[in-house]
């Protein structure tokens, strides 16, 4: 991708999302459209999105029994999603289902351990190891499973290429130097990521509630 910049429009309201992407489509690489956006708009929204030209990453994060997943791949494959998320969690089988349910043109991705979970949460759902060793089984699972790539933060992402070559690594929780790490407790700037490896680098309010988000996209674009 030429662009690796997506930004995260968390919103449910379809006008502020598409006058968000008027504004910064010119600046990046795509548009990350999650839950919250997914449920108040489906496909419907889902569709005005992508009549402004960008590659719609969809981030639904699906975690079921391999069936229903598979299913739910399959109902959404009139959208065309550049990209999709399931959770590595809901093991090897659930994965391979969806990658073989999905579009050809969709590159599915599975959620490792999310940003804003450290050590202590992990502790507090059964997980006795870090993160960087849970990442990394789950990286290994997913890559068994035939997906495209995982969804890690930036502390994982260089030992996950390193494990995985070929892999499409996809980085949230990104903050610019300096910035308010909000909820996210596993921080590292944009360009650490995408030096590390990092294939598409995924930011949200650092960008969606600037003054100027097409001058912030700008200016993350400058520090790549």
């Amino acid at each position: 991708m030429t662009n690796p910049l997506y930004v995260a429009i968390d919103t449910p309201y379809l006008d502020d999302a598409l006058e968000l992407t008027r504004r910064i489509r010119d600046q990046v690489g795509g548009v990350k459209l999650g839950l919250e956006f997914f449920c108040a708009n489906g496909h419907h929204g889902v569709h005005e999105v992508q009549k402004l030209g960008l590659p719609i990453f969809l981030d639904l994060k699906l975690h079921d029994i391999p069936n229903t997943v598979a299913k739910a791949m399959q109902a959404i494959n009139v959208l065309e999603p550049a990209i999709v998320t399931i959770h590595a969690a809901g093991g090897r089988a659930m994965m391979e289902d969806a990658k073989a349910a999905a579009g050809a043109h969709t590159k599915v991705v599975a959620v490792t351990v999310l940003t804003s979970l450290d050590d202590h949460d992990l502790s507090r759902v059964g997980v006795a190891d870090s993160p960087e060793l849970q990442v990394a089984r789950l990286a290994a699972l997913a890559q068994e499973a035939g997906l495209d790539g995982i969804v890690c933060s930036g502390h994982e992402v260089k030992a996950a290429k390193k494990a995985w070559k070929d892999g499409f690594f996809v980085v949230p929780g990104l903050r610019p130097a300096g910035g308010n790490s909000g909820d996210q407790k596993r921080t590292v700037t944009p360009r650490q990521a995408r030096d590390d490896g990092a294939s598409i680098l995924v930011i949200g309010r650092p960008i969606t509630k600037s003054t100027s988000p097409d001058d912030a996209a700008r200016a993350i674009m400058g520090t790549l």
